[in-house]
């Protein structure tokens, strides 16, 4: 999991990067960018006390997709010019990613993240706490670098959202009658919040106008939210190889999604009965029937329509940008979680 030095792979998807030429081509196109961050992110061990800084190397090498560095560089590149600001926006927005994964992993009590153990597995969830809190402060510390506090607000401001969105997912694990409207404030204010804090600084340093920076977070947040539905259903629809966990394992944890959502407003008593107590008391084994609920719903189908509207929409936003490479990888990003999508659930 640790950052490449010769070459960044950004796999949009859970998994090893995905060989499609939509792909091969944005990929190769931010290669630079992505290298010069992830130098500049493992940079920032030294600022921390010598005798932590091997607790920050870890978490600031976990970086895994870097999709949201690759956001900063096309959203930057779509409005204007891309400049060394944008290499310290991407490192500011992706510690605090990393800070949230630190502290994740304490929550979920995970022992493995893309192949390697946790922070907390390693260390305990102490210093895994305190160190999440470290990152924190260390890329507002960073934001705070720059000439004004526009940069500091918008980051501090994200990371309380994000922080919040994580508290009223726990808050709501195990509610088997969360709303939609619930459940797509959550992943909003999660996924969608980081993705649209990209596309707005990047815009930010590119100097562009307001009405394009907020172009650029309407499509920021429904790719986010998009990208968050897309993984949500792999944990029942991909494989493992393809998820890079245990299927189920949202489910196992309590998490009601997208698929299981459409199950329960659509079944009879009966269905709704099954379905409620395999979530109460889930079981590996659980999945295959709660896999022939879905079957019987369209809970599949329904779901890539969903995912596809808040595609459409962060197409939709970028109607007002100026064309050129900046603007088609961004466009390029949606087409390529469209092809994602489309493969969810095709087995069944």
């Amino acid at each position: 999991m640790a950052a490449e030095t010769s070459r960044v792979a950004v796999p949009i998807g859970p998994s090893s990067t995905p060989q499609t030429s939509c792909w091969k081509q944005l990929a190769d196109a931010a290669e630079p960018f992505l290298q010069g961050v992830a130098a500049q992110l493992a940079a920032q061990t030294e600022g921390f006390e010598p005798q932590i800084a091997a607790f920050a190397k870890y978490a600031l090498t976990a970086q895994g997709k870097q999709l949201r560095p690759m956001l900063v560089c096309l959203s930057g590149e779509a409005v204007g010019t891309i400049r060394e600001a944008h290499s310290t926006v991407a490192v500011i927005i992706e510690m605090i990613h990393l800070a949230t994964l630190v502290h994740d992993d304490v929550i979920d009590e995970a022992q493995l993240r893309r192949g390697r153990l946790t922070l907390a597995a390693n260390w305990g969830n102490e210093i895994s706490v305190l160190l999440g809190d470290c990152l924190f402060a260390h890329a507002l510390k960073l934001a705070a670098t720059f000439p004004t506090p526009d940069v500091c607000r918008a980051a501090a401001g994200a990371a309380n959202t994000v922080c919040a969105g994580e508290i009223l997912q726990s808050r709501s694990r195990g509610d088997f009658d969360i709303t939609r409207e619930h459940y797509f404030k959550m992943l909003a204010m999660k996924t969608g919040e980081l993705f649209s804090l990209s596309c707005d600084l990047g815009g930010f340093v590119s100097k562009t106008s307001e009405a394009r920076r907020g172009a650029l977070r309407t499509y920021g947040l429904a790719l986010g939210t998009a990208y968050q539905l897309y993984d949500d259903c792999v944990d029942i629809l991909g494989s493992e190889a393809t998820a890079g966990k245990t299927l189920g394992a949202d489910l196992a944890k309590g998490k009601m999604t997208l698929p299981i959502i459409i199950v329960r407003e659509r079944a009879g008593a009966a269905d709704q009965d099954r379905l409620r107590h395999w979530l109460a008391h889930w079981q590996p084994g659980c999945l295959a029937d709660v896999v022939e609920l879905m079957v019987k719903y369209d809970a599949f189908a329904d779901s890539r329509l969903v995912i596809e509207e808040y595609l459409l929409a962060a197409r939709g936003a970028l109607g007002t940008l100026p064309a050129g490479e900046g603007r088609s990888g961004l466009a390029g990003l949606t087409d390529f979680l469209t092809e994602q999508t489309e493969a969810l659930g095709v087995a069944y």
